[in-house]
């Protein structure tokens, strides 16, 4: 058998497959370890920055682990967690609804064009004055904040996706008399559906990025305050890892959308 040949085979066969599927990520992670760890000799070379040695993988990844099985990351993780919940939530309650109001109407479209991308433009944290004003607790501001961050692209993703609907059958269900709610259950929502989760995955990264700097304000909680409160004590070893941490918890919650939105696929007549 050929060289050829054979790399054919071990591509078609199951084992090239697996490695395939995860070759490609392990090399990525080994790069980036790699890297990391060049930044770490490099720190470690510059007389200026010794105190930022701990930053190296040789101590983040040992503080890393032990912020695991002390329970301190589930606890500072919960408390983001439920924050993120909580803004990711409100965010869809307004944003699904607004858009598929906005997407029905050619009217409204027109009207709340300029207003919506001048408030999406506006940086999240920008509204943190207000926040704070308004809202009687620290929870509350951020997740308002967390709020702000995510109901944008879920509400854009929601109106291009009812304006994508093909009007042949929308046109097909009002002659058969189906009433609005009923269209709305059978052919509106299972259409948007991909739709809306793939906004939803964009608003929670911008979500999990906006949650950090919005848990400096004053809490005492969350995996922000952590961070802060490292910092403060120079325990630059557990900032790293907290940062490692905060990664590869936003990649699982990431995953699980993607999860959802590979389950979620609509046919007409489905």
């Amino acid at each position: 058998m050929s060289r050829l040949a054979a790399i054919d085979v071990l591509g078609g066969s199951r084992l090239g497959r697996l490695l395939q599927r995860i070759g490609y990520p392990i090399a990525g992670v080994a790069a980036l370890l790699a890297l990391w760890w060049l930044g770490g000799v490099y720190i470690a070379a510059q007389p200026d920055l010794f105190a930022f040695t701990r930053f190296a993988p040789s101590a983040a990844l040992p503080a890393a682990w032990g912020l695991l099985v002390s329970g301190d990351l589930l606890n500072a993780a919960t408390a983001s967690l439920q924050r993120i919940g909580w803004g990711m939530l409100i965010a869809l309650v307004i944003a699904v609804p607004a858009g598929v109001v906005v997407g029905l109407s050619e009217m409204l479209q027109r009207a709340t064009a300029f207003p919506f991308q001048l408030l999406r433009m506006v940086s999240p944290l920008a509204w943190m004055p207000i926040a704070v004003m308004v809202f009687a607790t620290w929870d509350g501001a951020i997740i308002f904040l967390i709020t702000m961050a995510a109901v944008w692209p879920i509400l854009f993703s929601t109106t291009f996706a009812v304006q994508r609907i093909d009007p042949l059958h929308a046109q097909v269900a009002h002659n058969l008399g189906a009433p609005f709610l009923g269209r709305l259950r059978r052919l509106i929502l299972p259409a948007i559906a991909p739709d809306v989760l793939a906004g939803t995955r964009l608003a929670l990264g911008v979500a999990w990025v906006v949650l950090v700097p919005a848990e400096y304000l004053g809490v005492t909680s969350g995996l922000g305050y952590a961070i802060n409160d490292a910092r403060d004590i120079l325990a630059y070893d557990r900032l790293a890892a907290l940062v490692l941490w905060i990664g590869v918890i936003g990649y699982l919650l990431d995953s699980i959308v993607v999860f959802f939105m590979r389950q979620v696929s609509w046919q007409p007549g489905n």
